[in-house]
């Protein structure tokens, strides 16, 4: 088997497609090699209608290297005039349109981005970090038109922040089946979740068990402008709940520690992620210190107090039960004279439908937390993104479960 037949085997080359010629450059360590079209009746790429040939365009891919040697497919490619398209180049079979790279060099650069940075994988494959941008851009693009168009039963939303700047995208999550991120849009208002309720119909949008999501109002607005019953299936998770929590037991605690402070009393100095963390995880010393401002008269001791009781009402299926539950633990909060626990206790009481929506139907945020947490290392490991499209392209390329490969290239 001379060099020609040897890449046409490597590359798949077939009728009417032949290797002509395999040149190896020693110097500048590289092989090309050069491929013909043979004399046939090519199609427009757009239609599929045969078409008379129109000229040649010389075209260069990389491929993969062969014995550390980059390797370069050349070839003069047959241009068609189409009647309705104009005169277009005929797709080649060993890469996509629009590329400069092979299917198989791209699907290594594929499998390399899941596990680097595009800055780090540009380095490794000796690119350029545009070359390797329209890698991911183009894995997505293919990625999202492959995909089955499907509403699950159970969805989650969240907001998940794009820059420093308090700008943020919405991200909506498939809560049932493989975790996978179904829609990134910009912002966080009622329009970013809106665009993608209005993929689907009236009939798909009615079939949504559970829609678990903030308190905000933006989401919710949304939701029950377009999920028939929407009132039955908004759920406020327990996450973005007991995070309220927090924060206010955390008011609390700074506002109590300025005032003993004052006083050279230091027992709340550095016992933040106390009240924080809770009990779980916290070496002997660390708990016996919390144990005595937990059972203390401390304004804050009482605030923690009102939260865990609060934590240990998710559950239950009587929805009569849970209301009476909830309603005892808004009273004591509102008596409290906790201005940060007041305020708590009147958002949980305007939000309680979809409290108990949560409670009633074991719904968890967990899977979309876990998603904004991977995304925030993204970010990280990327050093930030300056432009959306480069952000939501990331966010479906490593969280999107999408089908990423070129045609025919094994993934």
């Amino acid at each position: 088997m001379n060099d020609k037949q040897l890449y046409a085997q490597i590359l798949g080359i077939r009728a009417p497609w032949k290797v002509s010629n395999v040149s190896l450059g020693l110097a500048d360590g590289k092989v090309e090699v050069y491929v013909t079209a043979l004399p046939a009746a090519f199609v427009c790429p757009e239609c599929g209608r045969p078409c008379p040939g129109y000229d040649r365009r010389e075209r260069r891919w990389r491929h993969l290297d062969t014995c550390q040697y980059q390797t370069f497919l050349v070839g003069d490619i047959p241009r068609v005039e189409c009647p309705e398209h104009g005169v277009k180049q005929v797709q080649v079979p060993w890469a996509e349109p629009g590329s400069r790279l092979t299917s198989l060099f791209e699907s290594l650069v594929i499998d390399w981005l899941k596990e680097a940075s595009q800055s780090a994988v540009a380095k490794r494959m000796s690119l350029s970090w545009d070359q390797v941008d329209g890698v991911m851009a183009r894995a997505v693009e293919r990625g999202l038109i492959r995909r089955q168009r499907k509403l699950p039963a159970r969805i989650g939303v969240d907001e998940t922040s794009f820059q420093k700047r308090h700008e943020y995208v919405t991200i909506v999550c498939d809560l049932e089946g493989d975790g996978g991120v179904l829609h990134v849009a910009d912002g966080h208002d009622r329009a970013a979740l809106e665009c993608f309720y209005e993929q689907f119909s009236e009939e798909e949008r009615s079939a949504v068990d559970v829609v678990a999501m903030d308190m905000g109002r933006a989401y919710p607005a949304a939701t029950r402008a377009f999920i028939p019953e929407a009132h039955r299936k908004i759920a406020f998770d327990r996450f973005h709940v007991v995070k309220l929590m927090n924060d206010a037991v955390d008011t609390v605690r700074r506002g109590e520690n300025r005032e003993l402070r004052s006083q050279g009393d230091k027992r709340l100095v550095g016992s933040r992620h106390y009240w924080l963390q809770g009990p779980l995880g916290m070496s002997e010393a660390r708990w016996e210190r919390f144990e005595k401002l937990r059972e203390s008269a401390l304004k804050t001791a009482r605030a923690y107090a009102i939260k865990d009781l609060a934590d240990s009402l998710w559950a239950g299926s009587d929805d009569e039960a849970i209301r009476e539950q909830w309603a005892r633990w808004y009273a004591w909060a509102i008596r409290s004279r906790l201005e940060p626990m007041k305020r708590v206790a009147k958002t949980v009481k305007a939000n309680l439908d979809g409290i108990i929506v949560a409670i009633k139907n074991h719904v968890t945020n967990a899977r979309l937390e876990a998603v904004n947490s991977l995304i925030q290392k993204l970010k990280k490991r990327a050093h930030g993104y300056r432009n959306r499209q480069r952000f939501r392209n990331a966010i479906y390329f490593h969280l999107g479960k999408l089908d990423l490969y070129p045609e025919g290239a094994a993934g």
